[in-house]
């Protein structure tokens, strides 16, 4: 019966795997005008590579799945029978006609799957997260359900799963100092809200300098990025307001979103045509039931996203903000500092006008070296904020040690600690070199040309572990991610490259990944390796052309 039922599942997912690929076959086939548009909004070619899945390894990493969901009720039937020890959290015989506290269908996935290469996750590091780190070496006595660290340390291990791109998370140098001698002047915490007596001096001269980075009349930070979306979103829209998130949006985002009382319509993932066509309606039929006009329709896109290694298409987003009147929320956690001629974001990728962008938002966890966020935007906005924001009004100000690291390391960037290190233009050097070299390799990798997080693409459940583990064998940590954190036939590994990576680590890196590669033949890429990788919106549409 297990069979008949996981045989129909496959019919159906293959199916649905046709279904898919002639549907985006056509409906991303651009239309005739499309070409002198892109042409008008795009200063240099926008290239990026989403190679599909090849059908023989989809329907593999199905039936993969299928085997590890009927092993799994077969484990499940063992533990109900106590042939098997069950190490989750369960009801107590005593309460079973009370309300269960845990939901055995839910947990499923955790017992049987995550379980079973839990050790590619939560690994102790014992040093700085720079270019290279240590992690504590452990071993479980029971499959992973618990660890123990045998006291042993993983030296110099080359960190290819960091955000630290631009190298700033470093216990040496100007900016360690720099913090030092800041947390010796104000101590490590503030102890009070920015509206009560934890507004420093330090905090208004990085908001400051935070606004004239972005180019913006002002700016206001806060102490954590997760929260600048969650508790702001609701500060900015509330009900009778229409939301337009992109599909791949931050789970900060989504919370925000949802949190804020709005009605959320979800676009295709940076899909021109989708999000003009929720434009388009939310301007035609108004409210649901009342017809009224929205109070606000704000658009949420992010600036590079994280698990596709996509870049947002900005100048689409923004002719199409100003064409239906709508407001532009950008999250610039990934991209700020790590894109752009003078590493100021996507904004400045693509050499738009700040102006343009009602919100920016970004984080100072990834190319700063330190932790919080900012929004930036009109004075107006500004004001609003600090009176309104649930994160400004009742979180701790941000700590003074975080405060000047961030000072620090923007003024390095903006070039006003009188040097030249350009780390921006770094790490765009071995952006290219990196995605280069795997596409030469013949691995189907995700996203932009010039995105500093690489998708490397595994699809297969059991290979995921294996690749973690084949890696760390080799001294390179990695991180690997798969369902139900990426689409099922989708699993990959995430690779971030950083400013502070040498071409001798790199070259190490890319060595090992060759070689895992082909122990688990990961090479699935069926593009010409010595042409270029992916499409861009001239040379696509010129290809198409009578």
């Amino acid at each position: 019966m297990c069979i008949q039922v996981v045989g129909r599942v496959l019919k159906l997912q293959i199916f649905h795997y046709f279904h898919i690929q002639i549907f985006t076959s056509y409906s991303s086939f651009p239309p005739q005008n499309h070409h002198a548009s892109c042409t008008l909004l795009y200063k240099k070619p926008f290239v990026e590579s989403f190679e599909e899945t090849p059908l023989l390894v989809a329907v593999l990493t199905y039936i993969g799945y299928g085997i590890l969901t009927i092993f799994g009720y077969l484990r499940d039937f063992l533990r109900d029978w106590k042939f098997e020890k069950c190490h989750l959290a369960r009801e107590r015989e005593e309460q079973k006609d009370f309300v269960p506290l845990y939901q055995d269908f839910e947990n499923f996935y955790t017992r049987n799957l995550y379980m079973r290469i839990r050790d590619n996750w939560n690994r102790p590091i014992c040093s700085i997260p720079g270019a290279k780190m240590d992690l504590v070496e452990r071993v479980t006595p029971d499959y992973n359900w618990t660890f123990e660290h045998t006291g042993n340390v993983l030296k110099d291990v080359i960190n290819m799963g960091s955000y630290n791109y631009l190298g700033f998370a470093e216990n040496t140098g100007t900016c360690a100092d720099a913090a030092s001698e800041c947390t010796v002047k104000y101590g490590v915490g503030v102890s009070s809200t920015r509206q009560e007596i934890g507004n420093l001096d330090k905090h208004e001269e990085l908001e400051k300098l935070v606004a004239r980075f972005l180019g913006v009349e002002s700016s206001m930070a806060f102490g954590m990025g997760f929260a600048t979306n969650s508790m702001n979103i609701p500060a900015l829209t509330g009900k009778g307001c229409l939301i337009l998130s992109d599909e791949l949006n931050h789970a900060s985002l989504v919370l925000g979103a949802r949190l804020s009382g709005s009605t959320i319509r979800v676009f295709k993932h940076n899909n021109m045509q989708s999000l003009e066509k929720l434009l388009r309606d939310a301007i035609v039929h108004g409210q649901p039931r009342t017809h009224r006009p929205w109070k606000k329709i704000l658009v949420l896109v992010e600036g590079i996203y994280s698990m596709e290694g996509s870049i947002v298409r900005l100048p689409e987003v923004i002719a199409l903000k100003k064409k239906y009147k709508a407001y532009l929320y950008l999250d610039e956690a990934h991209s700020i500092g790590a894109l752009g001629p003078r590493g100021r974001g996507v904004v400045d990728y693509f050499g738009l006008d700040p102006s343009d962008v009602d919100i920016m938002m970004g984080t100072f966890t990834k190319s700063f070296g330190a932790a919080g966020g900012y929004i930036g935007g009109k004075k107006e906005l500004i004001d609003y904020l600090c009176l309104h924001s649930h994160s400004a009004v009742h979180a701790t100000s941000m700590s003074p040690p975080i405060t000047q690291q961030i000072i620090t390391s923007m003024k390095c960037i903006m070039g006003e600690d009188g040097t030249t290190l350009g780390e921006f233009r770094i790490l765009s050097e071995n952006t290219t070199y990196f995605r280069r070299r795997l596409h030469e390799m013949g691995f189907i990798i995700y996203g932009n040309n010039d995105s500093p997080v690489v998708p490397l693409m595994l699809y297969m459940p059991a290979k995921i572990g294996a690749f973690g583990r084949e890696m760390l064998k080799r001294n390179i940590g990695t991180v690997v991610v798969g369902f139900p954190a990426t689409p099922i036939i989708e699993s990959r590994a995430r690779f971030c490259v950083s400013a502070a990576h040498t071409r001798e680590m790199l070259d190490k890196a890319l060595n090992a990944i060759s070689e895992v590669g082909d122990l688990l033949q990961l090479k699935y890429s069926r593009k010409n390796r010595n042409g270029s990788e992916g499409t861009d919106c001239f040379s696509f549409l010129e290809s198409h052309q009578d």
